[in-house]
């Protein structure tokens, strides 16, 4: 079943001062990039961390921890971009140097939490951690992947052992963890890991799905995501009582209202 508690939380999203300070700036190593114009809705989380290869450090994680937060109550953005500014990289993972005296919850970033859909634009390695960053994501790109955590004496920790399987299945989740296997955009295409694989810059591709969603009704896509996300993780029976209790939430909406009201003229919302 859905809390209240939830649907309250959405209901506030709106509601949230907006304080946009240090996490534009672009020589941080992560920071926002808000799109203008016909793309404006969109906004861009670039990680910049050349030198390391965007590997999951203290400051890394401390940047990353800021910029969802702003995105996360930001009423304005309605697609996210996850991109990478470093060349045939991604992420690499946690960083190896730092990882000792890193917590769990400064390794752990949950991306789904997000209520607006999130697309991770792949272009290079994504690396143990760097690939569970990217699992957390609603549409995967392309690359050479893979959870490479048990060569180095670790397993994933950052949710990757448990969003594989749900992906690939269990057998070929503990195969490919078990073997810490690296794989390229096309296999893990085949195997449902990412949803589309090109052959240029994927960002234009991000950009492109991201222009298909921007016009949807915002409050439907991000209660579409949430119907989604929670009612993977239950049986059928609640998963459905999931979705009806985010389906009465888009009822009494403005969206919603105008939404019918396009459909009946036969013209865009």
């Amino acid at each position: 079943m859905l809390s209240s508690k939830v649907f309250l939380n959405m209901q506030r999203l709106a509601l949230r001062p907006m304080a946009y300070s240090t996490t534009c700036n672009p020589k941080n190593e992560v920071f926002l990039e808000r799109l203008s114009g016909k793309d404006e809705g969109i906004t861009i989380i670039n990680m910049n961390r050349p030198e390391k290869k965007n590997s999951l450090g203290k400051v890394f994680m401390a940047q990353f921890k800021e910029v969802l937060d702003e995105v996360k109550y930001d009423p304005k953005t309605r697609v996210v971009i996850l991109n990478s500014k470093c060349e045939n990289v991604f992420c690499s993972g946690a960083d190896l140097k730092e990882r000792k005296t890193m917590t769990q919850a400064e390794a752990t970033r949950f991306i789904e939490r997000l209520p607006q859909p999130v697309i991770a634009s792949i272009d290079g390695f994504a690396l143990g951690g760097g690939l569970e960053l990217a699992l957390a994501c609603d549409i995967p790109e392309k690359s050479k992947m893979g959870l490479v955590e048990t060569k180095w004496a670790l397993i994933p920790g950052a949710g990757g052992s448990q969003r594989l399987y749900r992906i690939v299945g269990v057998a070929k989740a503990k195969e490919l963890i078990y073997t810490a296997e690296v794989f390229d955009g096309k296999d893990a295409a085949a195997l449902g890991v990412v949803n589309h694989v090109v052959a240029s810059n994927p960002i234009d591709k991000s950009l492109e799905i991201a222009r298909k969603i921007l016009p949807r009704g915002p409050i439907a896509v991000k209660l579409a995501k949430l119907a989604i996300n929670l009612g993977s993780q239950t049986d059928i029976t609640s998963a459905l009582s999931v979705e009806q209790q985010c389906y009465a939430q888009i009822i009494p909406t403005k969206d919603r209202q105008e939404g019918m009201l396009a459909f009946a003229e036969k013209r865009d919302p």
